[in-house]
């Protein structure tokens, strides 16, 4: 194969075809890199990545052979150049990800393998510096590491836009959103978590209002990982069974007790979660310190990506919920979803909180929702119905009245088209509402729910639980959100420990009250 893409290069040459060239060049360096001839594989790749360079249609090789060249150095331990080589591949990738994540949608499959081992790379690149910096110098750490840290945080940040934009197939949900720096954007009783996982790792970075910045990194396999997180999801939603605090305590104490002093110290109220893969599908909620649950100390809410959170106080003034529910059982496409009975109860528990309009069963179609939404300014959306978040954007959905489905895509255009003029939904709220278990692509749809449902605030259940409970619930949330000028964290926390805090009762356990989170702004 040596031999036919020396070709190649030759033939590429007589007719002039760069990007053939720049293919043919990458695919021999990427030879002499798998037999780690590594000083010729460097000087083939960087043939590669001149040639793309003079021809403007390639650029989707471009980012190949920058990664490639930072692959390279990074075999031979030249850190600091294979960070340099992975930067200028995400640079290229930014400019060209509109096209090749939404021109194609097989691409999308290939999305895991193709486009986030570079930004996954570039995070264990700048940790493993982190660690040899603290290793050999501590002072020289505590100054130098905030940079470092920054860095790791603004590529996560990147990686989570490109998932979401690979997921929903849009760029322009994204970019109708300002990018913002993170320091910036916290106020100064809130601290923020990110978490990131690479194949035997995971990185746990807390940012703290003052700028400041500390991480853990721990070694753990995916598959062990996964497993533990698993097994912690089923334990939680199973409320039949008691609860095992032990599998909420082992999470607890690798992503929460390492920093515990430093939240303390800083007055910190509320936990922001910027969750990796399958951390997105699990409440942060019913972690246990030995003694009580994580929402009895702290108000939690969780983001995609602080670059797409506004985060403003709540406006009171002529709040109006447009609440609509599903009472009936539904058939969509063949899968059974069973009547909900305490759905009215529910949404007259909320309209006794905040005046406004119910739309229920037959009434609740899209043509009554886009109806209202022209009528009437509705800051708060509450959706009482079954939802689901697939593995791609056709399979994240709620269901309406007569069996019919609203894709959160869908959605998104109804809300967008009518409230372009006016400030963007307040709250958007579904009760009733699964994410597959398990499922990475699941916990997408679920992050960017808030977004794409053009939303600053989504509340969403990450598991259907009992709804005289989520009847409840609903109720006591809204009733929290009214009083006090709590933020829309503190609301869900004073709901949530009210649940905790009912003596004797069943609902103690956290199946009935964890499921519900809240994403994007929390305040």
């Amino acid at each position: 194969s040596e031999s036919l893409l020396k070709n190649a290069v030759n033939i590429s040459n007589q007719i002039g075809d760069l990007r053939g060239k720049s293919f043919a060049l990458g695919q021999l360096g990427h030879i002499y890199e798998c037999q780690n001839q590594y000083n010729q594989a460097l000087e083939i790749t960087k043939q590669a990545q001149f040639t793309a360079e003079q021809d403007l249609q390639a650029k989707d090789s471009l980012y190949l052979w920058e990664w490639q060249t930072g692959r390279i150095f990074k075999a031979q331990n030249k850190t600091k150049e294979a960070i340099s080589a992975y930067s200028l591949a995400m640079n290229t990738l930014e400019d060209i990800r509109q096209d090749i994540l939404t021109a194609n949608r097989d691409i999308q499959f290939d999305f895991r393998d193709t486009i986030e081992p570079i930004y996954r790379d570039v995070v264990e690149l700048r940790l493993s510096l982190e660690s040899s910096r603290q290793v050999t110098n501590k002072s020289l750490a505590n100054n130098a590491n905030n940079d470092n840290l920054t860095s790791v945080i603004n590529t996560v940040n990147s990686l989570k836009l490109a998932q979401l934009q690979n997921f929903f197939g849009n760029n322009c949900i994204i970019d109708a959103f300002v990018q913002k720096e993170v320091d910036k954007i916290i106020d100064n009783t809130t601290a923020v978590f990110s978490t990131i996982i690479l194949d035997d790792k995971i990185a746990i970075i807390l940012s703290l209002p003052n700028g400041r910045k500390e991480y853990k990194w721990y070694d753990i396999p995916q598959e062990k990982l996964f497993a533990e997180i698993n097994e912690y999801r089923k334990a939680v939603q199973r409320y039949r069974k008691s609860f095992n605090l032990e599998l909420a305590k082992n999470i607890y104490d690798w992503m929460i007790t390492p920093f515990d002093d430093d939240l303390q110290k800083n007055g910190i109220k509320t936990l922001v979660f910027i969750h990796d893969g399958i951390l997105q599908s699990v409440p942060m909620a019913p972690l246990y310190d030995g003694e009580q649950y994580l929402i009895q100390k702290y108000a939690i809410a969780t983001t995609p990506s602080l670059s797409l959170t506004n985060p403003k106080p709540l406006n009171r003034q002529n709040l109006q919920v447009l609440a609509l529910g599903l009472t009936e059982a539904a058939n969509i496409n063949g899968n059974q979803f069973p009547a909900l009975e305490y759905v009215d109860d529910e949404i007259d528990g909320i309209k006794q909180q905040i005046p406004g309009k119910k739309l229920l069963d037959t009434q609740f179609t899209r043509e009554n929702l886009e109806k209202e939404l022209k009528q009437e300014v509705y800051p708060i959306i509450h959706l009482a119905t079954h939802g689901q978040f697939g593995t791609d954007p056709e399979n994240t959905f709620i269901v309406t009245g007569n069996n019919q489905k609203l894709t959160f895509s869908q959605l998104d255009r109804l809300i967008r088209s009518v409230t372009r003029n006016r400030e963007p939904l307040e709250l958007l709220t579904l009760t009733a509402c699964e994410t597959a278990v398990g499922n990475n692509r699941s916990a997408l749809g679920l992050a960017g729910v808030a977004i794409q449902a053009g939303a600053k605030s989504a509340i969403a259940s990450l598991w259907a639980i009992n709804d005289a409970a989520t009847a409840q619930f609903a109720s006591d949330f809204y009733a929290q959100l009214l009083s006090d000028s709590k933020s829309k964290a503190e609301a869900l926390q004073a709901a949530q420990l009210k649940f905790i805090n009912e003596e004797g009762s069943r609902s103690k356990h956290p199946a009935y009250w964890s499921s519900f989170v809240l994403i994007g702004n929390w305040l």
